[in-house]
């Protein structure tokens, strides 16, 4: 997505990534010139890696051949091994993308690709249901300790036999290459960042992690871990003990992601914002909160809702909480530490 700088700097990258032992480079349309500078990337390889890219959910089916063959220009192939329908966020995607299933299938038996998945920044009751149309082979989707929602998604594909990639577990998991203070001691003996891909790695469920190398030297790190997928040591375990423990520690204002406060009459993503809010107070998450809470109403239907001061204290989810949190006021104190201007996402 925001790797691929330069040609030059794609042919280093890639190059250095197979050399390390990656196997798999993923790409998408909507990433600037990353499919352009990929495929000239390729062309200077011997060995060809597991290609998977993506587009967004067609409006009909000749915009879809379109699409995908204008990926394979740019790539400079015949086929990929993996297409994925780039974003089934709402109800409207998945019917776009059962609208031309039958394009789908065709297009697969041309041999334009091979696997056929989706990403999705969706809901959970979303993802369920797209997982469960039978369409799709992979998922690629949000899921780490610091956001666990999405087990229930990560089992139901294990139960369909359904591939599972995790979206930037370094990032999106919480800006884990540059971690609090607090944060970091709570990990302690291992790093936030190693501490999350062995809870990611360790989990047989989980079958491919994303690593978003801005050059050849950002490798190494990531892939001091690649090969630890043992079960979790009791001292990791421990690790991890201790972050639920500081959590706890926010007591009766700690929002427990049930999900029962939404739908908002003003469209706040309560559990989301209150989510952030957890992380920033109980770990020194701020940075990350922050960051993520900039998506807020400029980001459309990749990170929905909006921000935490259009309460208007309607009181509307404060008899559907079962902890019976001062939502309202923690909405407000959420807004006041997280706020920072406005973002957007890099392609959007």
């Amino acid at each position: 997505m925001r790797c691929l700088a330069s040609e030059e700097n794609a042919i280093q990258t890639v190059q250095r990534a197979l050399e390390l032992g990656i196997n798999h480079v993923e790409t998408a349309r909507g990433y600037g010139e990353s499919e352009r500078y990929l495929g000239r990337a390729l062309a200077h390889l011997s060995l060809r890696p597991f290609i998977t890219t993506k587009l967004v959910p067609p409006t009909d089916p000749v915009e879809l051949r379109r699409q995908l063959e204008e990926s394979l220009n740019r790539l400079g192939l015949q086929s990929v091994d993996a297409l994925a329908l780039h974003g089934i966020n709402t109800p409207e995607h998945l019917r776009l993308a059962l609208a031309c299933q039958e394009t789908l299938h065709q297009l697969q038996q041309e041999g334009l690709f091979r696997h056929l998945g989706f990403s999705t920044h969706g809901s959970l009751e979303l993802i369920q249901t797209t997982l469960r149309t039978g369409l799709f082979e992979f998922v690629n989707l949000h899921y780490y300790w610091s956001n666990p929602r999405n087990v229930v998604a990560v089992q139901l594909a294990a139960d369909l036999d359904i591939g599972v990639f995790i979206i930037s577990p370094a990032d999106k998991g919480g800006l884990l290459h540059t971690p609090s203070t607090k944060l970091r001691d709570l990990c302690q003996p291992f790093s936030p960042l190693a501490l999350n891909y062995r809870f990611l790695l360790s989990d047989s469920r989980i079958h491919t992690l994303s690593l978003g190398a801005a050059t050849p030297q950002e490798l190494d790190t990531p892939l001091a871990f690649a090969d630890q997928d043992e079960t979790l040591s009791a001292e990791e375990q421990v690790a991890l003990a201790r972050l639920e423990a500081a959590l706890q520690t926010l007591g009766p204002e700690r929002c427990a992601q049930c999900y029962a406060c939404i739908p908002c009459p003003e469209e706040i993503q309560i559990p989301e914002v209150l989510r952030l809010r957890n992380l920033a107070v109980a770990l020194d998450m701020e940075a990350y909160g922050q960051y993520r809470y900039r998506m807020f109403e400029n980001a459309g239907h990749w990170f929905p809702g909006r921000k935490g001061n259009r309460c208007n204290d309607c009181g509307d989810c404060l008899p559907r909480c079962p902890q019976e949190l001062d939502i309202p006021a923690l909405l407000r104190d959420a807004h006041e530490q997280l706020h920072q201007g406005e973002g957007r996402r890099l392609w959007g």
